[in-house]
């Protein structure tokens, strides 16, 4: 695309109809804010520097969210009309070359519609481009009316359409591409001279071609790349089209997805050839999981790593963690906040980790909770083993080398190490360091009284 492409997005809306503190366009779809589904689709025509978000409603949250992209912003401190939105953000915008016009709350432009209704607009004469759509239903949309000649002459709203204009099926998408500098040349010439008192983008068709300019249009193929958002149930159908598109595009790329309509995978996921995902799973973030992996049914995965050969068994929770190659989790198991497992590592059912680093070959099967621990390779920890890493004001580390055995049921509080090689006795509470290759056992002895339970029943 050129560079000197630029781009308005309208994103300054209350959304009144979403029953929500939150302003539309920071609602999520597919793992994303709506806003930030619109910005990518505009940055592959051109770049941040020369794209203006128009904001309105809670115009810090949607800067902050905009933020990480570069793009720029302009303010809209009065809802007026798409019009004046577009008018806010004369100053910010480039008044050179093309501009293309999209919304904060339409996030299923592809890139490839997007890019056609620019190369139209370019490779023709026309002062504007609106992209449009033909429908057996066409309802409330606003009318596309042309002229002999093929251009747009119009776009009547459907209030003010006659019964004739209303039997029109190509309806207005709202999208366009102008010609920048007639656009900013001309768009005070847009008026309040309607019900609303809004000013409305859509004159500017009429306002062109009274200048003797051409308005062209671009007919879409698929419709639902235009659909907006108003509601909480017009959010869920977009929110099942990106993961449907999702889904869809991982199993032509060779993954395997059991019942694709029950699984949940946001846009940024990655995930190699000959996996399979099965059933009610949810992959969110930007999760990335290598090749010949499983993630068991109704298992969790947030902005981690998975590698290649990972089992994960059904009904695990995994977030910020990193997993190494051929590792076996679950079933049942929760790693939390910034664990770092390695290679061949098991860790079995109902076992917790939180910031923790487990070695090439350890092992935690049962029942066991790590935090901020490191763990060396082909340790083994027995069921029941906690570490007790919190003291009421600070969390402590806990050090353990490689090849250490910990015995069931021990506790282990940190700060403490446990060197290489060394033994923990079932049911110990160890509170000092463990030298390399010793036994330790720290708990109360044993002691059998010969026939109690008959003399206590006897009294």
């Amino acid at each position: 695309m050129s560079s000197s492409l630029s781009v308005v997005i309208l994103a300054a809306g209350f959304g009144t109809r979403m029953k929500s503190r939150t302003t539309k366009v920071l609602h999520r779809a597919g793992g994303l804010s709506l806003i930030e589904h619109v910005v990518r689709t505009a940055l592959t025509i051109a770049p941040a520097e020369r794209i203006v978000a128009v904001v309105g409603h809670q115009a810090e949250r949607v800067s902050e969210a905009l933020a990480p992209y570069g793009v720029r912003t302009a303010l809209q401190e009065v809802p007026r009309g798409t019009g004046h939105a577009l008018q806010c953000a004369r100053g910010a915008a480039p008044a050179d070359g093309a501009l293309a016009v999209l919304y904060g709350d339409a996030p299923l432009l592809s890139e490839a519609t997007l890019a056609r209704l620019v190369m139209q607009h370019a490779s023709g004469k026309a002062a504007a481009t609106v992209l449009t759509a033909e429908l057996d239903d066409p309802a409330a949309y606003g009318r596309i009316i042309r002229g002999a000649d093929g251009g747009v002459e119009a776009i009547v709203e459907y209030k003010a359409a006659t019964e004739a204009q209303r039997a029109i099926r190509e309806i207005n998408s709202g999208i366009y591409c102008f010609d920048a500098a007639l656009l900013w040349r001309h768009i005070d010439g847009i008026t309040t001279n309607n019900p609303a008192g809004e000013f409305y983008l859509t004159d500017m068709v009429e306002i062109l071609r009274a200048h003797g300019h051409r308005v062209d249009g671009q007919i879409i193929a698929d419709f639902s790349e235009l659909l907006g958002i108003n509601t909480k149930v017009e959010l869920a159908e977009v929110d099942r089209i990106f993961r449907a598109r999702k889904t869809t595009q991982l199993m032509l790329d060779g993954v395997t997805i059991e019942r694709p309509e029950t699984v949940s995978i946001d846009v940024d996921v990655t995930i190699g050839a000959d996996t399979i995902i099965e059933p009610n799973s949810r992959i969110l973030g930007r999760t990335t999981i290598g090749e010949n992996a499983v993630i068991g049914a109704g298992s969790v995965i947030g902005n981690s790593v998975i590698a290649d050969g990972v089992i994960l068994q059904p009904y695990c929770v995994i977030d910020d963690s990193r997993i190494g190659e051929a590792a076996h989790i679950g079933p049942f198991a929760r790693l939390r906040l910034k664990n770092r497992v390695g290679a061949h590592v098991h860790i079995g059912n109902f076992v917790e980790l939180k910031n923790t680093a487990m070695g090439d070959g350890a092992k935690a099967n049962h029942l066991t909770y790590l935090g901020d621990s490191t763990i060396g390779s082909k340790s083994n920890i027995g069921a029941g083993t906690i570490t007790c890493n919190y003291d009421g004001k600070k969390k402590h580390p806990t050090t353990i080398g490689a090849g250490v055995f910990v015995g069931s049921n021990s506790t282990l509080v940190a700060p403490v190490t446990l060197e290489e090689g060394s033994y923990i006795a079932a049911g110990s509470v160890i509170t000092d360091q463990v030298p390399g290759g010793a036994l330790a056992i720290a708990r109360g002895r044993q002691t059998n009284k010969v026939g109690w339970v008959a003399r206590k029943k006897g009294s």
